[in-house]
């Protein structure tokens, strides 16, 4: 709108604060009297316990306690996304342990070096087990089982009727067996956690702070684990270095440490080292991936059949179910395909567990389908990105139902797609290529596209308040801000709709004493749902200001609007306008605040879509990768804050380009991570990557008032299949058609070397044939279920 504060570039409200050093995180809260809390983790991946002894570590200098999980008793917490029942996790391992890094024990000391020194004494005997580290041989029948009652290794799963059929009447199929492999989140700040202990006689049974993205959600798993009515637990999550889906819900050593905290009657604290990060937060993505696409040969695609296995790691993992949801929800992508076939199973292996990572599940998905194009596209002899233009979804076809239940909003693909073409010089950077591979340079150039559409801002709605009182306005919401910059835009929403200055508006949340409610923050949900709940909060508070105003200057309600000063007046009379801190004051003379407050329920998710293009050379010789360009077109609906939005989709990038080129966590066949450490683990630096290139196209959703999509995850949606094949297409020349992720030099060099002799394709492992079928009628709840 004309004149409007929401679109233009508004600078960080947040930002100075932690500049300034006045960040206040768990690690550094100032509580009397707290206790160090230190875990003993087991250094096999899959052992009976056949004892644990304690006694030396509780008889150290400046021990408390020393606790075995027989000695604390501490509840299972609920699961964030758990699927089956039967694979719960215990806090503590009691008869078995099924991962590297699980806790068997826990001390608590006066000091963290007292603690350090204490864990070295206790004693554990382990009987040691097979271990399965890969998630495809735990699919085996013969394979060691992680939970003997399961009768298998498979956790979930189904299959579609249809199967083979849907490429009965393919003229071409391709066929790949694709990784998307494993990843460590590696957020700045590791999980962290500082207890109070409360009781009858105060306010609160117990007051947690804690590093979290829900702190609602957070409150509510405490007290239904410890049998506590949800207003009697306080959460508070001060400042958060970063969560990317990796601090979701109550982890076990939240649960421990909260009962620790209980039994000696003092707070303790629990800060994760980057070690214990690597081995315990739950990895992200994780999935193998067998696709099979139907075309005709002028390429236009007739079917699409997936089976794809999710590793759950140990204890039936959030992550391995997103094989069955969120990668089957957006397997169709941004195509026309008229028939889908779609199998998933989710595997136990003796792993870390596996949950979410940034994109949780849709990465994945177009991963794959982006993978698949290519390889069709090569098989063809066509142009990628003519292939991706025949199919597109056309923009008449919105809202569009997909064959696997998603309702794609709004959205006109080949509008971010030709834009970033258009921007990286398409034609040209072809040229380029063609004149090196003629020269016979060593150093060659690889051009990749991919267009991707995702899902964001799903399940329940949020809670958001605005105050308006004598020095400003205060809002209140719901969501848990970590970095995205939810204070501004937030605030820049309460400022265009009331005229209050953005310096006069001050922002609370994370504290379920503060806040009653919320959904915290995930999925790319906040700005479109609880910026929506800000924004209705705010009309509601404008029209109780106008009844006030309106009795004050004796004049009709319809007759009184917001002024240019930031004060409301009666249309046409300049002189008649009343202050917002008088507005303020009359409602508190009436025994009122001028607040409102509202629970905004959205139409449904929303699917933001987009297209990169990245270009990396290719060192034919050594295998080496060095990425040259990154352009990045995503459409996330209406834009509050341009700045905001390119900010998110730089990072986004960067966590996308870093899995298609360097990061992976690998075990060895004993179930021992190969990548514990950063010392291990290739995270990139930023001088490893290029400058973005970032723009936006704008296609407003209907479905919430701000016509405003998810923006968090989706260049790393869109990234990672981008520069994979990018790779892949400086060498498709020589033979090559497809190297797993990470391109490492070495897997480059070796996909040279085979060239059109490599193979692809084996078949899946019978497992999938053994599934249950899907049952059609089963309503979806993808959608109700976006992190």
């Amino acid at each position: 709108m004309v004149g409007s504060l929401l679109g233009t570039e508004v600078q960080r409200v947040e930002d100075p604060e932690l500049l300034r050093g006045r960040g206040t995180y768990v690690g550094n809260l100032d509580i009397a009297g707290v206790l160090h809390l230190g875990f003993v983790r087991s250094p096999m991946a899959h052992a009976l316990i056949t004892g644990i002894d304690v006694a030396a570590a509780a008889a150290a200098p400046g021990v408390v306690g020393a606790f075995a999980a027989a000695d604390l008793d501490v509840p299972i917490p609920p699961a964030f996304g758990g699927f089956n029942p039967l694979c719960a996790r215990p806090p503590l391992a009691t008869d078995r342990v099924r991962f590297v890094g699980e806790p068997v024990a826990v001390i608590v000391g006066e000091s963290a070096a007292a603690v350090a020194d204490a864990i070295e004494l206790v004693d554990v005997d382990y009987e040691p087990l097979t271990v399965v580290a890969d998630p495809e041989q735990a699919l085996n029948p013969a394979a060691e089982q992680q939970f003997p009652e399961l009768g298998s290794n498979v956790a979930g799963g189904f299959r579609d009727p249809a199967g083979a059929d849907v490429l009965a009447d393919a003229e071409v199929v391709v066929r790949a067996r694709i990784e998307n492999q494993r990843v460590a989140v590696v957020p700045l700040e590791g999980n962290a956690i500082a207890v109070e202990p409360g009781g009858p006689d105060q306010d609160y049974d117990v007051t947690v702070h804690v590093s979290t993205q829900m702190p609602h959600g957070l409150r509510d798993g405490v007290a239904e684990a410890f049998g506590w009515e949800p207003r009697r637990v306080r959460v508070i999550s001060p400042h958060v270095g970063g969560g990317f889906g990796g601090k979701a819900g109550v982890v076990s050593e939240h649960a421990v440490a909260i009962s620790a905290a209980l039994r000696l009657g003092r707070p303790v604290r629990w800060v994760e080292t980057r070690s214990e990060n690597m081995q315990g937060m739950p990895h992200g993505r994780a999935q193998v991936q067998f696709a099979e696409l139907g075309l005709r040969r002028d390429g236009t695609i007739t079917g699409l059949r997936c089976r794809v296995i999710g590793d759950c790691g140990a204890y039936a993992g959030f992550g391995g179910s997103l094989a069955l949801s969120s990668t089957r929800m957006m397997a169709q992508g941004v195509y026309r395909i008229p028939k889908i076939s779609y199998d998933g199973v989710a595997a136990l292996t003796n792993t870390t567990p596996v949950g979410a990572f940034r994109g949780a599940g849709r990465p994945e998905a177009a991963a794959m389908l982006e993978r698949m194009m290519d390889l069709a596209a090569a098989e063809l002899d066509l142009d990628p990105v003519v292939l991706r233009r025949k199919n597109f979804l056309v923009p008449e076809s919105f809202p569009h139902k997909t064959l696997l239940g998603a309702t794609y909003d709004s959205g006109d693909y080949g509008l971010p797609f030709d834009e970033a073409l258009r921007l990286a010089g398409y034609e040209a950077l072809r040229a380029e290529q063609a004149r090196r591979i003629e020269a016979g340079e060593k150093v060659l150039l690889g051009i990749g596209t991919s267009a991707y559409v995702e899902i964001t801002g799903g399940g329940a709605g949020e809670y958001a308040e605005v105050e308006v009182h004598e020095n400003g306005a205060r809002i209140k919401v719901g969501t848990s801000a970590h970095g995205q910059g939810h204070a501004t835009s937030f605030a820049m929403i309460v400022s265009d709709a009331l005229g209050i200055p953005l310096e006069s508006v001050e922002f609370v949340q994370s504290d379920t004493a503060e806040v009653p409610r919320g959904g915290g923050t995930g999925g790319s949900r906040s700005l479109q749902i609880a910026g929506s709940a800000v924004q209705e909060a705010g009309e509601l508070v404008l029209r109780k200001a106008k009844e006030l105003a309106a009795a004050r200057l004796e004049a009709s309600v319809d007759d009184i609007e917001l002024t240019g000063g930031g004060e409301l007046g009666v249309a046409g009379v300049p002189s008649a306008t009343i202050a917002w801190a008088e507005l303020a004051r009359a409602a508190a003379e009436d025994g009122d605040r001028l607040a409102a407050d509202i629970d905004f329920a959205p139409g449904g998710a929303t699917f933001p879509f987009g297209a990169h293009v990245s270009v990396v050379e290719v060192d034919v010789e050594t295998g080496f990768v060095r990425p040259l360009r990154h352009v990045a077109v995503d459409d996330c609906g209406r834009i509050i804050n341009p700045m905001l939005v390119r900010g998110q989709q730089h990072g986004g990038a960067a966590q996308g380009i870093a899995q298609a080129l360097w990061e992976q966590v690998t075990f060895d066949a004993d179930g021992n991570p190969e990548a514990g450490t950063l010392a291990d683990y290739t995270i990139p630096s930023a001088a490893d990557l290029p400058s973005f290139e970032v723009t936006n196209t704008e296609t407003p959703s209907p479905l919430n008032p701000l016509g405003a999509k998810g923006i968090g995850e989706s260049a790393t949606v869109g990234s990672t299949p981008a520069v994979q094949n990018a790779v892949v297409d400086a060498v498709k020349h020589l033979g090559v058609r497809h190297i797993d992720m990470p391109t490492t030099p070495q897997r480059v060099w070796q996909a040279i070397q085979q060239g059109a002799a490599a193979t692809h394709w084996q078949e899946p492992p019978a497992a999938f044939a053994d599934l249950p079928a899907r049952d059609e009628t089963t309503p979806e709840d993808a959608e109700e279920a976006v992190v």
